[in-house]
């Protein structure tokens, strides 16, 4: 890597439209997942003004069965009018109760439907299989010891200004705010670290008023001081360079400003473009759905091999297809920073028999991955999280012991 560059990544609020649409698709995963943990999910969500759309595929006996509920049209009773409420009570906790996106006015269509038999037949055990891949792809996972979460400096700034900005008006501290918000941050690396905060950028949606004159004053010296509590002062000072709804106005926002699909923030879902992405959104998707869950295994094992030491940044590729339950293949890279070589890690992460192989069933059984805890994350980041309780599993470090007693072998 260079010694001295300019890096930038970028964070969206909760209220961004498609984190929205992100958040409404998991908080349907974690229903479906609390009624059944083998449940399938591919659940899709579009918002624009005034109007909420989810569409997919489904399996969960307890709450969809075309054969048991066939007078309801496959669905348990009640189930529809819960999932409504689950999706309503979604942007009403966001916040939006404006009149181009409104959690009790907006219209709701529901096009959830069973899976496809053919897929199924790949994906579930028999007595000759186990547990198929729910589809092809690749995935990626990513530490650098940038911060102590060790995720790219650049993102964890990006998210945590806007994670304060909502607790903020979620308060009452910071009334003036709406949900809807991006933000950006520029630094400057020397010798691989952060140095200096060069540019801030934060775009966010506010109430009338607040475009001009003494509250458009309020809003920046606001935006600023949050700023300063997130960023380390170090990194602060006559180089930075901010700008603050630097269009002017930003009244109209949310869905009612741009419409909102699930799965369009891959790269602020992950590393910020610090790191390559396989393409796969996560939201929306149950764990037997390797985008998601082998994804989360990329991370966990990368973040694992940082905080052992092995490395000051590492990225891991898994490879998997549908149906097929042991990985294609696994490629580890700790670019030029690793105390033992990369085919040397390679090796000791297959010898770690609670793993599982890496299988989508070792995956999700090693690390809890089948229970109602989705919706959490489709907000400021799958990963740089703490994991609390059943929640983020895959932050844990508690993987080091066995990873140096595996290279040690």
């Amino acid at each position: 890597m260079r010694n001295s560059y300019l890096f930038t990544s970028e964070s969206v609020s909760e209220g961004h439209p498609d984190k929205v649409a992100d958040q409404i698709s998991d908080a349907l995963v974690d229903y479906f997942i609390g009624h059944d943990p083998e449940s399938r999910v591919a659940c899709e969500t579009l918002v624009t003004t005034q109007r909420i759309v989810i569409g997919g595929e489904i399996r969960c006996p307890p709450v969809y069965d075309e054969e048991r509920f066939k007078d309801t049209h496959g669905w348990a009773p009640g189930a529809r009018d819960e999932i409504e409420q689950i999706v309503r009570n979604t942007v009403k906790r966001i916040g939006y109760e404006q009149a181009g996106f409104h959690w009790q006015t907006a219209s709701f269509e529901n096009h959830l439907h069973g899976q496809s038999a053919h897929i199924a037949q790949g994906v579930d055990a028999a007595e000759d299989k186990d547990e198929g891949a729910g589809d092809q792809g690749i995935m990626f996972g990513f530490a650098v010891d940038e911060t102590p979460e060790l995720m790219p400096a650049t993102l964890y700034y990006s998210h945590h200004i806007l994670e304060r900005m909502a607790a903020d008006r979620h308060s009452g501290a910071a009334p003036f705010l709406e949900p809807d918000a991006k933000s950006q941050v520029t630094l400057r690396f020397e010798d691989g670290k952060p140095a200096k905060a060069t540019a801030i950028v934060v775009s966010t949606q506010h109430k009338p008023g607040y475009d001009k004159g003494e509250k458009q004053a309020e809003l920046h010296a606001y935006v600023k001081a949050v700023v300063a509590d997130v960023i380390p002062a170090e990194l602060l000072g006559n180089e930075t360079v901010y700008h603050i709804n630097p269009t002017g106005s930003f009244e109209i926002g949310g869905p009612d400003g741009d419409a909102g699909l699930t799965g369009r923030k891959i790269i602020v879902d992950t590393y910020g473009g610090a790191a390559p992405h396989g393409g796969g959104a996560f939201s929306g998707k149950d764990p037997t759905k390797v985008d998601r869950s082998a994804a989360y295994a990329a991370r966990y094992l990368a973040k694992n091999i940082v905080a052992a030491g092995f490395a000051k940044r590492c990225t891991i590729q898994l490879a998997y297809a549908i149906g097929v339950s042991k990985p294609l293949s696994l490629y580890v890279d700790t670019h030029g920073t690793g105390t033992v070589g990369d085919e040397q890690l390679e090796q000791a992460i297959g010898k770690i028999e609670k793993l599982g192989g890496l299988t989508p069933r070792g995956i999700r059984t090693h690390l809890a991955l089948n229970k109602p805890i989705y919706q959490a994350t489709a907000a400021y980041g799958h990963f740089g999280r703490k994991p609390e309780g059943d929640f983020f599993p895959w932050e844990k470090t508690d993987l080091v012991d066995d990873l140096k007693a595996a290279v040690a072998a």
